[in-house]
């Protein structure tokens, strides 16, 4: 039987498939975006946001999350994940360039997550300093712990959905399925303390069988709802239920 960790490296690297299968979402009332091959659109390439680094603890303090700016269709992949007490060094990297849709990305500027597991020994309750190299962006990102986390990094994942913030009204969501079939936000309503995410459901849709990581992004506009103490309701695309956000 694979270790918990080998299953958990096999679905971070089915997310992978998920950036190439799934597209980019769209938000209600939102335009397609264009394909595009022009290298503009990759990381450090001048843009108010694109050298913004953000990040969030995730699955109980397994995982964590990356949030870069950039092609929605492009997401970065976490390639090396390595740990010196509570500091992290992360790199990311573009999808494979050998994979033929990996060439076209759109020219959208969009928040994106990518999303890997805590190496051991790192304490998720404490203070974690995520060391970000991704192209010619460098940065350390300082994500506080939870001291209700109960999970252990290296530990098994209970699959159960999970999300932090990661700046004021955005927060990452992650979710656990079939790799080419990832949330798609259908519509938001968020005010005070509550909030409902709505995604959509396609019945015709043919999904393989895997159990991947999805991160989906969730931004419900700054100062529109209270990031102390929040419950996102997830209601469609089989994710019915509640979750507490982090954070």
């Amino acid at each position: 039987m694979a270790s918990p960790t080998r299953l958990l490296a096999a679905s971070l690297s089915a997310l992978a498939a998920v950036v190439l299968l799934a597209g980019c979402t769209i938000g209600p009332g939102a335009t397609a975006p264009q394909t595009t091959s022009d290298p503009s659109s990759g990381p450090g390439q001048p843009s108010d946001d694109s050298d913004d680094l953000e990040g969030a603890l995730l699955d109980d303090g397994r995982m964590f999350a990356i949030v870069t700016w950039g092609s929605s269709t492009c997401i970065p992949q976490v390639d090396e994940v390595t740990a010196e007490g509570q500091t992290v060094t992360v790199t990311l990297v573009e999808p494979s360039s050998t994979d033929e849709d990996a060439a076209a990305c759109t020219s959208d500027m969009a928040p994106r997550a990518s999303v890997g597991a805590l190496p051991e020994g790192v304490d998720p309750t404490a203070e974690v300093t995520l060391q970000v190299t991704y192209g010619d962006i460098v940065g350390d990102v300082d994500v506080d712990g939870d001291p209700a986390f109960s999970g252990t990094p290296g530990s098994s994942t209970e699959y159960t959905p999970s999300a932090a913030w990661y700046d004021d009204g955005a927060l990452v969501l992650l979710t656990w399925g079939s790799s080419s079939c990832a949330p798609v936000v259908e519509s938001l309503e968020g005010s005070g303390a509550t909030g409902t995410a709505t995604f959509a459901t396609d019945d015709s849709k043919v999904c393989t069988m895997d159990m991947a990581p999805r991160a989906t992004i969730v931004d419900f506009g700054e100062d529109q709802v209270d990031d102390d103490a929040f419950t996102l309701t997830l209601v469609g695309g089989g994710l019915d239920g509640t979750v507490d956000v982090r954070g």
